[in-house]
């Protein structure tokens, strides 16, 4: 699964999670979120995102346990 972030705000979109407080399922791909989702944190719309990497189901969980 791709993460996507906002380059105006840093808010992370991420497929596992979706965004529940904007009725967007867990699992659904930012590509296949409306054309009118915005960024829950300042408002930005889709275009203001950049793909920052591929998740990893297995790893998600694992990320900041090494510290």
């Amino acid at each position: 699964m791709k993460t996507y972030v906002c380059e105006l705000c840093g808010y992370e979109y991420n497929p596992k999670h979706g965004d529940p407080e904007n009725q967007i399922d867990e699992g659904t791909d930012f590509e296949d979120l409306p054309e009118d989702w915005v960024c829950p944190l300042c408002g930005a719309t889709k275009e203001d995102f950049e793909q920052v990497n591929n998740t990893d189901d297995d790893n998600d969980d694992e990320i900041g346990s090494e510290i």
